[in-house]
């Protein structure tokens, strides 16, 4: 799955009159941050939905629901810049795999133990990259100007009034 064919992964998860068009909107015009939150998103909820469809029995749409958490997931893995990223890219990758093997697990074994274990895992990596979007995203903080002394230039007052 590519980062642009997550809007159909999105087609029948959002609530939008043009699911495709919003989330094709959305990912264009998101940080690389913002997609890696996006695409942790995506595999969460398809976990969750996995696990409904586990538990109702529905064998069909489990399975459909564990492949697009692995594509999500496939995904979040080839974004790693195993160069640059050291070894905190190396133990991502390792968690990713991780990920595939026991989602494998769960959709042979149906099993819910494997979903709930990638669920658990996948929420808290999330919110790590969320606060590090958020604290990307926010300004710096402003600092206040000292107005004391702004309208005098050589020690002759000015007038701010119009």
């Amino acid at each position: 799955m590519s980062i642009l064919g997550m809007d159909s992964a999105y087609d029948h998860s959002s609530n939008h009159s043009n699911p495709t068009s919003y989330v094709h909107q959305k990912i264009l015009s998101a940080t690389p941050l913002e997609i890696i939150a996006m695409l942790y998103g995506k595999a969460i909820d398809e976990i969750r939905d996995a696990r409904q469809q586990l538990a109702a029995g529905n064998i069909e749409l489990r399975g459909k629901a564990i492949a697009k958490a692995c594509d999500a997931i496939c995904e979040l893995d080839s974004s790693l810049n195993m160069e640059t990223g050291g070894d905190l890219a190396n133990r991502l990758r390792g968690l990713y795999r991780y990920f595939l093997v026991r989602l494998l697990d769960a959709n042979l074994q149906r099993s819910d133990e494997p979903l709930a274990e990638v669920l658990g895992l996948l929420s808290t990596l999330a919110d790590g990259w969320q606060t590090i979007a958020k604290d990307q995203a926010e300004p710096a903080p402003h600092t206040p100007v000292n107005w004391e002394g702004a309208g005098e230039t050589s020690g002759v007052p000015r007038s701010w009034t119009l």
